[in-house]
């Protein structure tokens, strides 16, 4: 425990030291955040279009953030593969539990600290336009926004173990790209419906977005809380496993 709870203290230094990782995993969400809430303005009441009003948009940008440390996972984890410093470390005692925990725990540190931001920034825009927002809500969204950073992480682990240090961020940005759209974050899945809403509801990215949605509003129901939940929390599972395998798989291969 003593070794993961080491490297996982030296993964953040590496993180905090990185002025970029401030940029995407904090500030740009907020910035969007910002963007969509004056676009929302600018939306007639009429039109009946709520995905950009705050109890909606907060929950969808929490998502929208948890990408961009899948980014910096997969970016942290290649590049420790690539300098040659996992090769050095795999000589002193440390098992693969170790190094994956040693990833997992400042990721979901990091992802904890950007819903707060988020919540934070979203409770200054609701107060001045006027919305109200669950207190309660709010705060069982930053709990419940765990298992997708979790299978976020996961899949940032992946794609460093695979890939190098200039090919994974290019599929991270691949997956930034689908995890928004397909997750409806800044568009309306289910009124859209037809092909594009049974495509979003054949991957993960919809329920991520579903979950921190209701539990922002308080809204647990069935499909949207409790249903969104299993799926994550089961998809996070998995994917955890398989990073965990690939990497030991990774680290033996190159004993």
């Amino acid at each position: 425990m003593n070794r993961t709870i080491q490297f996982a203290k030296r993964n953040f230094k590496e993180l905090s030291r990185d002025p970029l990782g401030y940029i995407f995993c904090i500030a740009f969400p907020i910035v969007m955040l910002i963007i969509m809430s004056v676009v929302n303005e600018s939306i007639p009441k009429e039109a009946g279009m709520t995905v950009f009003r705050i109890d909606n948009l907060s929950g969808g940008i929490i998502v929208f953030g948890q990408t961009f440390v899948m980014l910096f996972t997969a970016i942290l984890v290649a590049t420790d593969k690539d300098t040659s410093f996992l090769m050095r470390l795999y000589s002193s005692p440390m098992r693969s539990s170790n190094f994956t925990n040693g990833y997992f725990i400042p990721m979901v540190l990091i992802s904890v600290v950007q819903s707060i931001v988020t919540i934070i920034a979203s409770v200054i825009i609701a107060l001045i336009g006027g919305t109200e927002l669950k207190p309660l809500g709010l705060l069982l969204s930053v709990f419940t926004s765990i298992p997708s950073a979790l299978m976020f992480i996961a899949i940032g682990l992946i794609f460093g173990t695979l890939f190098n240090e200039k090919s994974a961020p290019g599929m991270c940005s691949v997956l930034i790209s689908l995890g928004s759209f397909l997750g409806g974050v800044f568009f309306d899945a289910e009124a859209t419906g037809g092909v594009i809403y049974k495509i979003c509801k054949c991957m993960p990215f919809i329920y991520c977005t579903r979950l921190t949605r209701s539990s922002i509003k308080l809204d647990l129901d069935m499909e949207h809380f409790v249903l969104s939940f299993i799926i994550i929390t089961a998809v996070a599972a998995v994917l955890m496993l398989l990073a965990s395998a690939l990497f030991k798989s990774r680290m033996n291969a190159d004993k």
